[in-house]
């Protein structure tokens, strides 16, 4: 099986898109959570708008990208424009839980056992 090459878009869209930007800052990493935090406005570039369309719920970066069909790269510059604005918020996923935290590993295993029975 051959992969399909990634169309990332026309250059020239993407140079418009981010209005001539290449670096966005490290506050969205592709598991980030986004949520709107507002409505669209008229005017708005109209990436803006879906992004906030579909951030009504909380939204991975990741997820974004792929629905926009946009490289990660573009999608962090312009979720760092909402951002600035304060029409989204960002959640990071909880660190790493702690040993104490997490299931007894025998449940779990009652747990995996029952379910092969199913």
């Amino acid at each position: 099986m051959t992969r399909k090459p990634v169309d990332t878009g026309d250059p020239d869209r993407l140079y418009t898109v981010t209005g001539g930007r290449s670096r966005a800052d490290d506050t969205f990493d592709l598991v980030t959570l986004v949520v709107s935090e507002s409505q669209a406005t008229a005017g708005m570039q109209s990436e803006h708008v879906r992004i906030l369309e579909m951030c009504r719920h909380p939204t991975a970066v990741v997820e974004i990208a792929a629905e926009l069909k946009l490289p990660i790269t573009v999608v962090r510059i312009l979720l760092g424009d909402l951002h600035d604005t304060g029409r989204i918020t960002a959640r990071h996923p909880r660190a790493a839980q702690s040993a104490a935290s997490l299931p007894d590993t025998a449940l779990l295993k009652e747990v995996l056992h029952g379910l092969r029975n199913l």
